[in-house]
């Protein structure tokens, strides 16, 4: 079993709001998630970050592999050098 940590969108159509979830790598993005880290909103200047640090390191320590987007979250709000040291 992979685990993931990657974004769900929600919102309307051309309003993205993403929740950034822990998941299997194999159910859908839009669908089922072990736990829900925090919420993204990428229209807001600057966009709005909204994660719980703790969690989030609990999660990248236990092997959970983020994805692309979600690695460059995690570096802007500093919790990925927290997650390595």
């Amino acid at each position: 079993m992979s685990v993931k940590i990657r974004l769900a969108r929600g919102g309307a159509k051309k309003k993205p709001f993403y929740q950034v979830v822990v998941a299997d790598g194999r159910f859908p993005r839009d669908g089922r998630f072990i736990d829900n880290l925090g919420q993204y909103d990428p229209k807001q200047n600057p966009p709005m970050i909204s994660l719980n640090e703790e969690l989030a390191i609990d999660w990248l320590r236990k092997g959970a592999q983020p994805t692309e987007t979600v690695k460059q979250i995690l570096r802007t709000s500093g919790i990925l050098a927290k997650a390595k040291a």
